[in-house]
């Protein structure tokens, strides 16, 4: 799913978007919620319409930006009092705050409200922390259930906590399960974490997790990674990768990430990735990219973010059709050994 924190996936307009062939994207109940308010997009119909998106949207529920706001906040029993990064002036939310939220905005999939410990954090910490999740999540999905309109309602997804701990993400899963949602998502992770830990949290949590719903690893991550979620029973994923390392002139390609400011691309005419269909590939050098983000202007990171979100899809693309052909053990082998995070021209 690319990130739309603010209404906006960054740099791309919602026509390129479908021509990028995005199935659904994911906005922020956070950042909306403070910018530009819940007045405005109930005003203009709606996050799709207020935005200009006429497919699905799936929501965060505010909780990873208030875990991201340690400093500014104070978390009880009924939510999060927190000031917001704008102003500095109070706000609140607890989970009917944010189900009331993404309702207004008219997410399709709306997440539970859930507060992410940090890392590390030592067992006593991340049960406290996963008690009080538990007790919020509930709270989220009895939001809907007392809703008149309840038979119109999005699709719900709860969210696994329990850090590193193998006992408590078991026990979060199983706790969720119990509650029936929708999907399930795997929270917590690329906190600052180490790789094996990532990986681990989603290993302790998947099995505890209907096979017949939805896996959702949040704000993951590297192509390789991505790959080895799906190996590990991952089924969505979302990330701020592609497009916020094309604001810096990097540049995604199957065998590793490209600095297109990098000297050696100066007379390159080459495209980002040959055989690549993308619009920057099929139109550009190599070297007329790196003139642009050299001269800081605005098509060149545009041009790299689209060939990014281009490179993401496509390989959730590739990935499903590897599994519908029973070859993925093979293609996730070869894929995750020939990936380097960092290489020069080829």
């Amino acid at each position: 799913m690319p990130v739309g924190t603010q209404g906006t996936v960054k740099a791309v307009s919602p026509r390129e978007l479908r021509e990028l062939q995005a199935q659904i994207i994911l906005g922020n109940t956070y950042h909306l919620f403070v910018r530009p308010g819940l007045d405005v997009i109930r005003k203009l119909g709606g996050l799709h319409k207020f935005m200009g998106w006429d497919g699905p949207i799936l929501t965060d529920s505010g909780g990873f930006q208030v875990f991201s706001l340690a400093k500014l906040r104070r978390i009880t029993e009924e939510g999060a009092h927190f000031q917001n990064h704008l102003d500095g002036s109070p706000c609140f939310i607890g989970p009917e705050t944010s189900m009331e939220i993404q309702h207004t905005l008219g997410s399709d999939i709306v997440m539970a409200f859930d507060e992410c410990p940090p890392h590390p954090c030592t067992h006593e910490q991340a049960a406290r922390s996963l008690d009080l999740t538990l007790r919020w999540e509930q709270r989220s999905i009895d939001w809907w259930a007392g809703r008149n309109d309840a038979g119109q309602r999005p699709l719900l997804f709860g969210i696994v906590q329990g850090s590193s701990y193998a006992d408590l993400r078991e026990k979060s899963a199983r706790a969720l399960v119990e509650m029936g949602w929708d999907g399930y998502a795997v929270g917590g992770v690329s906190v600052g974490e180490p790789e094996p830990e990532m990986m681990a949290a989603v290993e302790y949590a998947v099995p505890h997790l209907p096979e017949d719903r939805p896996r959702y690893a949040m704000g993951l991550g590297t192509p390789p990674q991505m790959v080895e979620m799906v190996a590990r029973g991952i089924d969505m994923f979302d990330c701020v990768l592609p497009t916020r390392v094309a604001r810096n002139g990097t540049a995604f390609t199957a065998a590793g990430t490209l600095n297109m400011k990098n000297a050696c691309y100066t007379l390159d005419e080459g495209p980002i990735e040959e055989g690549c269909d993308c619009y920057a590939c099929a139109n550009f050098s190599r070297a007329y990219l790196r003139h642009l983000v050299k001269a800081e202007e605005i098509l060149g990171l545009r041009l790299i973010t689209l060939h990014n979100l281009h490179f993401y899809l496509g390989l959730m693309a590739r990935v499903r059709a590897e599994l519908e052909a029973g070859t993925f053990a093979d293609f996730r082998r070869k894929f995750v050994g020939g990936y380097k995070a960092h290489r020069e021209s080829v």
